[in-house]
Formats: structure tokens, C-alpha cells, sequence
């Protein structure tokens, strides 16, 4: 599915001008508010900061309004026009031996990174005694499997359970291909409904700034500049693997696809800007879709390699996890030997995939890891006050992995425009 309509690019930006003035504008407000609200207990700075903190939760629930719709009708109409099962399949293994290679290696780089700077061992921070308070996820397979089949699409749309839109539309767009003419009308229904959602992104988008200053004022009103200095150590080793993971996927994509990766890249400014100043990788779904399009990716690979993507292969996220995870044991001088590490890379692996709708779903996984190898889950807590800061870092990688990840699926096929 092509999409005729692409902004002009003094249009585009114009927008990324927008977000960038609104992250310095964000940026000064919370460092004045900070100043303050000084000496407020936490709920009095949360009641403070209410009409700053509504604003990227607006912006966010309109994302979550068309992710699902736009996930269901492009995979249907790309699953249907790529045809046979045989086709599916195929673009199906390749897209899977892709997202297992780029989350191992996000995860080893992860694991090497920590052990070879320590920083759980170098920053001595007051270890917390008590249990964090964080959500909890029954991460087993059986769970894992079974949540994959939706029991009512309505259900999995109304939760925005994407993992689960994905089966039902690849069950639908293979048995629409079956049946060839007979189910062209709903094929090309469907195509318009795509182009009326990618419409209204268009409208969405255009509120990002408001969220973007909302998002920054009120984490740096909350955190304060002071959190970083603490942890300035443990951010600054962070954004440096972010920095590597990032070299290595293009350098991967560059392999496969020369120059095409890197102008891609170079494309995906303002999904890469929204992802990072609303810590989420969602916001940047429908943008994304638009620019590998414009960059020569067919849109049936899109609409299908992308939402696969969001629910497999998150390599931000997926390097934090084995960055937290023996953070956490270092601070409390906990050591665990290469084995257990390795064995720990492979429960990751496994828990990680498909809980991309869990909010702050990163957390809930290392809970679980800790759990399963006997650390204190209470140092969780160590983590939380920065985690808004890393999961910025963590959002943009995501999308630079799943468009990579499409890319390189697109040349394979031998369909990249």
C-alpha cells in the first residue's frame, strides 16, 4: 500500500523545528518549576504538576486511538497482496531470523558493556530495603503462547493488544488472498480505511510539540537536574551502549542494504524526536510507517515486518534489560559467573517478547529476572527515579531497530524501490 499524501518537506520541518523548541522550552520550565516546588511532598509536586502531565498522556491515548485500527487494516491489505501462505511464510522467516539476531546482540552488548564500566559497583548508592512498588507480569510460556491468540479481535483493539491484531490479521489477510476477486472489495475497503487513519496521524501529529513540552517539564520539575549528577555515570555508560547498539545496526543494515540504510536514518528525524521526548516507541509508529515507504520499502512489507517489530524486537529495550539486571546485582555485590549471565541473556530473550503493551514494560521483565536469579527486586527502586530519562534512549533505539529491521527484510526480498 503506497500513501500518496507526504508532507512537504518544509512541512516536516516545521515540525521537528516545533518539537526541538519544545524540548528547550519543557526543558526551562521543569528546571524553574523544580526550584519551586521545593521542600513539597510528592503528592503536593504531583497535584502541582497535573495540567503539564496531562498533556503527553492526551497525546499518547490519541496514539493508542490509532495504532490498532492502522495495524489491522495495513497488515490485512499487505498480508493479502503479498499473496500465497508460501509468500507469508516466507517474508514471516526471514523477518524472525532478523529480530533473534538484532535482540541477542542487543543484549549481549548490553551484558558487555556493564561488566567491562561496573557502575553498580562505582556509584555505592544507599541500597533500598523495601520492596519497589511495580506492576507484576505472569511472564511464563504458557501464558506467553496463549496470549498470543486473541479471543475476540474487538477485545484485542478495545486493549490495544497489538501482538494479538497481528495474528488475526495475518489469519484474515492469507484467507483474503485465497480467495482472490471475491474478496477484493473488502481488501480495497480496508485500503481506504488505512488512508482515512493515516489522515487523522497526520492531525495527531500535529499536537506533538504540546506533548513533548508537557513530557519534559514535568520529568525535570519531578527529578530535578540533581538526579542526573548522581547518576550521571550510569546514564552517561547507558546512552554510550545506546550510541554502539546504534553503530552496530546500521553497520548490519549497511551490509544488506549499502547506502539506502543511512539515508534512512537521515529520514527518520522526527519519529526518532518523538519517540525520544515521549518516551515511547508507539508514538512513532505511524511516522515511521510514512517514512520507510517514502524511503523504498514496499508497504506490504512495511505493514507487516513494523507491528511484528513492536512486539519482538525492541533492542533499546532489550539492552537495558541485561544492563539493568546486573546493574542491580553489582550494587549489591552480588556476582554472578558467564553461565549463569548467559542463561540469564536467554530468560530475557524469551519473557521479553510481546509485552510491548505493558506500560513501563521494561521493568516489569527485570522484575521478573531478578526474581528467577535471586536478586533483590528491591533494587528496582534504584532505577525508577532515572527510568524516564533512559526510556527515552530506549524508545528512539526501538525505532531505529524495527527500521532497519524492515529495510534490510525489503531488500531481501528484492522490492525495495
Amino acid at each position: 500500500m503506497q500513501h500518496e499524501h507526504h508532507a512537504p518537506p518544509t512541512r516536516r520541518n516545521r515540525l521537528i523545528f516545533y518539537i526541538i523548541l519544545a524540548l528547550f522550552a519543557g526543558l526551562a520550565l521543569g528546571y524553574f518549576l523544580n526550584l519551586r516546588l521545593e521542600g513539597l511532598s510528592h503528592e503536593e509536586i504531583d497535584e502541582a504538576l497535573l495540567p503539564l502531565s496531562i498533556l503527553p498522556d492526551i497525546f499518547l491515548r490519541l496514539i493508542k486511538m490509532i495504532v490498532g485500527p492502522l495495524v489491522l487494516t495495513t497488515l490485512i491489505v499487505g498480508v493479502a497482496r503479498v499473496g500465497d501462505l508460501k509468500s507469508v511464510g516466507r517474508i514471516g522467516g526471514k523477518t524472525l531470523l532478523w529480530f533473534v539476531s538484532a535482540s541477542m546482540l542487543s543484549l549481549l552488548l548490553g551484558m558487555l558493556l556493564v561488566n567491562l564500566f561496573q557502575p553498580g559497583a562505582h556509584l555505592h548508592l544507599p541500597l533500598p530495603k523495601e520492596a519497589a512498588a511495580l506492576p507484576k507480569a505472569s511472564l511464563g510460556l504458557k501464558e506467553f503462547i496463549t496470549h498470543l491468540v486473541p479471543t475476540s479481535v474487538f477485545e484485542a483493539l478495545a486493549k490495544n493488544e497489538i501482538l494479538q491484531v497481528v495474528v488475526f490479521s495475518l489469519f484474515f489477510g492469507i484467507a483474503a488472498a485465497s480467495l482472490g476477486e471475491k474478496a477484493a472489495p473488502v481488501i480495497h475497503a480496508l485500503d481506504a480505511i488505512a488512508h482515512v487513519i493515516l489522515k487523522v496521524t497526520g492531525y495527531v501529529m500535529n499536537t506533538a510539540p504540546v506533548a513533548v513540552f508537557g513530557a519534559i517539564a514535568a520529568v525535570v520539575a519531578k527529578q530535578g537536574l540533581g538526579v542526573l549528577k548522581s547518576y550521571s555515570l550510569f546514564i552517561g555508560e547507558f546512552y554510550l551502549g545506546l550510541f554502539l547498539l546504534w553503530l552496530l545496526l546500521i553497520f548490519a543494515g549497511y551490509i544488506v542494504a549499502r547506502k539506502r540504510v543511512i539515508r534512512l536514518v537521515i529520514r527518520l528525524k522526527e519519529p526518532l524526536l518523538l519517540a525520544f521526548s515521549t518516551s515511547s516507541s508507539e508514538a512513532a509508529f505511524p511516522k515511521t510507517m510514512l517514512e520507510l515507504e517514502r524511503a523504498g520499502c514496499p508497504g506490504k512489507i512495511v505493514s507487516f515486518v513494523l507491528p511484528l517489530g513492536y512486539s519482538f524486537n525492541l533492542d533499546g529495550s532489550m539492552m537495558y534489560m541485561t544492563f539493568a539486571t546486573l546493574f542491580i546485582a553489582q550494587s549489591y555485590g552480588i556476582h554472578l559467573d558467564l553461565a549463569t549471565q548467559f542463561s540469564m541473556l536467554l530468560v530475557l530473550m524469551l519473557t521479553s517478547k510481546g509485552i510491548a503493551g505493558v506500560p513501563r514494560a521494561s521493568l516489569v521483565v527485570i522484575a521478573g529476572t531478578l526474581a528467577t536469579f535471586n536478586i533483590p527486586e528491591a533494587g528496582l527502586a534504584l532505577l525508577l527515579g532515572i527510568d524516564p530519562i533512559l526510556d527515552m534512549g530506549r524508545s528512539a533505539t526501538n525505532v531505529v531497530g524495527n527500521s532497519v529491521a524492515t529495510m534490510v527484510v525489503s531488500k531481501w526480498e528484492r522490492q525495495l524501490e
